[in-house]
């Protein structure tokens, strides 16, 4: 879900996620498939910071 919210932050935006295993690295991939509403989105950008 994270990556999900970071790639649709903005076009030109682009995390590098590390990763050890390969169920890790198909988790990350299947971030791209993952298509957020604008109300996911909005609800994701207006979550309190953990403290």
């Amino acid at each position: 879900m994270a990556l999900a919210w970071l790639l649709s932050r903005s076009p030109v935006v682009l995390p590098i996620p590390g990763t050890a295993r390969i169920d890790h690295l198909e988790e990350n991939l299947a971030a791209e498939r993952l298509h957020l509403t604008e109300a996911q989105r909005d609800r994701l950008d207006h979550l309190p910071e953990a403290p």
